[in-house]
């Protein structure tokens, strides 16, 4: 019975020390990850670089380090001044990631937060340099042209730090308190301007429109005149019994007009010499 409990115990003993082995001479790299090997017998970071999967290390001298290569989004923040010497407040987001051919060489020289030293310095050092070339209102009319700029010089100096920048976009554009008062100002100045424009127009057409109206009054004088001349005081009787049919017309309306028929005058019955009738107006 000893014999058989003392094999089982060598057995899971050398199973073990197996188990351990095996374990230390074999690692493992996700997707998305990529590693580089330290090699303390041939001089540190070796050249290559090892996929996704399972690999062979030789436990002790060799030593894997797992890098993330997946693409990863970074905002940098930075306050610079225009080229009219406004302070303009701009973030960038910037989609980056390691090239993958280059991780030894990057670890050797940033090692693995290679992000944090690059991004920050290199996107503050492009927007200052950029932003400095424009007037504040140009940052605004000319957005698309400053990221455009932005971006291309991002690309060229991620590249020399062996990092790929996919996208760079403007996100957050704001200036100092001053320079939004003035455009504030700026704005309703514009706007009065505008509508005193409009009442000079205004003025200007109402203008035109007395003159023409007065033109016409002395043209209708005109043929009013001409018209008398050849027909004598006809077109003013014509003129009179106009007016007499609309009072006429306005006293038919009415509910409370009463006419009193006149008298005759010298006590004849003729009409041409009696009184005119009245026409009263009788309140309830």
């Amino acid at each position: 019975m000893d014999k058989i409990l003392g094999r089982i115990s060598t057995a899971a003993g050398a199973l073990a020390v197996g188990s351990f082995t095996v374990n230390s001479c074999i690692y493992n790299v996700d997707g998305g990850e990529r590693a580089v090997m330290f090699d303390s017998l041939r001089g540190g970071i070796l050249p290559d670089v090892r996929d996704e999967g399972t690999h062979f290390i030789i436990p002790i001298i060799q030593r894997p380090i797992i890098i993330d290569v997946r693409t990863k989004p970074r905002e940098i923040p930075s306050v610079t001044g225009t080229k009219d010497l406004q302070m303009v407040n701009i973030k960038l987001r910037v989609l980056w990631r390691p090239v993958i051919e280059k991780l030894p060489q990057l670890y050797r020289e940033l090692g693995t937060d290679f992000d944090e030293r690059v991004l920050p310095s290199i996107g503050n050092e492009v927007l200052k340099s950029v932003v400095a070339q424009y007037n504040a209102e140009e940052l605004l009319s000319k957005r698309a042209e400053v990221s455009n700029r932005i971006k291309s010089e991002l690309i060229k100096r991620g590249a020399h730090f062996h990092l790929t920048l996919d996208d760079v976009a403007i996100t957050h554009l704001t200036f100092g308190r001053e320079f939004m008062k003035a455009i504030e100002s700026k704005q309703v100045a514009s706007q009065e301007a505008e509508r005193q424009q409009y009442v000079v127009q205004r003025a200007e057409q109402e203008r035109i429109a007395s003159v023409t109206r007065a033109e016409g009054e002395a043209e209708a004088a005109t043929i009013i005149t001409r018209a008398m001349e050849k027909t004598g005081n006809a077109i003013v009787e014509v003129r009179r019994i106009d007016a007499a049919k609309e009072i006429a017309a306005k006293l038919a309306r009415g509910r409370n007009i009463t006419y009193l028929p006149g008298g005759s005058a010298g006590g004849s019955s003729g009409g041409d010499g009696g009184n005119p009738g009245l026409l009263l107006s009788i309140d309830k």
